[in-house]
Formats: structure tokens, C-alpha cells, sequence
């Protein structure tokens, strides 16, 4: 077990008691990731602030309720992957999908920091949603593959399959063109 997560897991603890020092102490730890996690999802810098205050509150009023408390991480990315989702099905009725518009590049060899990551950008978008989600929590938030499954309430078996699925999309969409 790491260092961090102890020292998470006596943060809840204090904080689900009323230790609001505590909990502030967790949001500053976490909010920076749970917020790239929900600005990947929905590809809007405000929505994404706006959900992450919304995550962090819904997990302030609900911290008593969790009941592993060495759990938090994936107990909080599955509040942000529902906040996502509700945001999409407010805006977006007709349409179960979250929409990932990408920057505009054109992949080249020899590319630059900025330019490599506009190409990595881009080729995200050639994802479905559920398989970019998996490449976000694997590849981008370092979850393990039981976490995630606990996060997305899905099998091992379908989170496995759509990284593999969006690695070999990703590994097409980046492979150097050849002229």
C-alpha cells in the first residue's frame, strides 16, 4: 500500500466525522485529476469545473455512506463518471454518447511536444466514448483494471476489452505515415 492512500484513508475518516480541514485536504489532492478526468469526458473547460465542484460536494454529503474508506479514489471517480453522464443526458437527450470534439491536426514524424500532443488529441477522437473513458482512467489517471471496473460498474472483461480495443485504434491513428 502506498503512502498516499493511508494517509487518504485517515483523511476520510477524520472528515466523515466533520473534520472539515480533512476534507479540504483531499479535494486539494484530488481535484486536479477528477477535473482532466471530467474535461476529457466532456471537452468543455467550464462544464468540467462546474462538475467538479458538483463531484466534490455530492462527495462531501455522502463521505459517511462510503464504506471502505481505503476506497475513496474510485468511490469519487464513479460520482464524476455519473456527474458526466447526467451532464450528457441533460444537454444531449437524444444521444447516450459523450461528444469529444479534438483539436484539428495532422500527424508527422519528428514532432514537436505540442504538436505530438494535439496527434494524441486528435486520435482520441477517433474513440467511442467508452473506450476514450478506459483510456483515461488506465493511461491518463493510472487506475488498475479492478478500479476501474469498480468506477465504470462494469465486468473486468468489458474494461480489458475496450482498452485493447482504443490502444490498437490509438497505435493506427499515431502510426508515422509513410511517404
Amino acid at each position: 500500500m502506498i503512502f498516499r492512500e493511508v494517509e487518504d484513508r485517515d483523511l476520510v475518516i477524520k472528515a466523515a466525522k466533520g473534520n472539515v480541514d480533512a476534507f479540504n485536504l483531499l479535494v486539494s489532492r484530488h481535484e486536479k485529476r477528477v477535473f482532466n478526468y471530467l474535461l476529457r469526458l466532456v471537452g468543455n473547460r467550464e462544464d468540467a469545473l462546474d462538475l467538479t465542484q458538483d463531484v466534490f460536494l455530492k462527495a462531501y454529503q455522502n463521505l459517511t455512506k462510503l464504506s471502505d474508506v481505503g476506497r475513496f479514489s474510485p468511490w469519487l471517480f464513479r460520482i464524476a463518471h455519473n456527474e458526466a453522464y447526467s451532464l450528457l443526458r441533460r444537454n444531449r437527450p437524444d444521444t447516450a454518447e459523450l461528444i469529444y470534439d479534438p483539436p484539428t491536426a495532422s500527424a508527422k514524424e519528428g514532432m514537436f511536444p505540442i504538436e505530438m500532443n494535439i496527434a494524441v488529441e486528435r486520435a482520441l477522437g477517433h474513440l467511442t466514448a467508452d473506450q476514450r473513458e478506459a483510456v483515461v482512467l488506465k493511461i491518463y489517471q493510472g487506475f488498475k483494471f479492478e478500479e476501474m471496473a469498480e468506477i465504470l460498474d462494469l465486468p473486468l472483461s468489458t474494461i480489458k476489452s475496450r482498452l485493447y480495443s482504443a490502444l490498437d485504434i490509438l497505435k493506427g491513428a499515431l502510426a508515422p505515415v509513410k511517404g
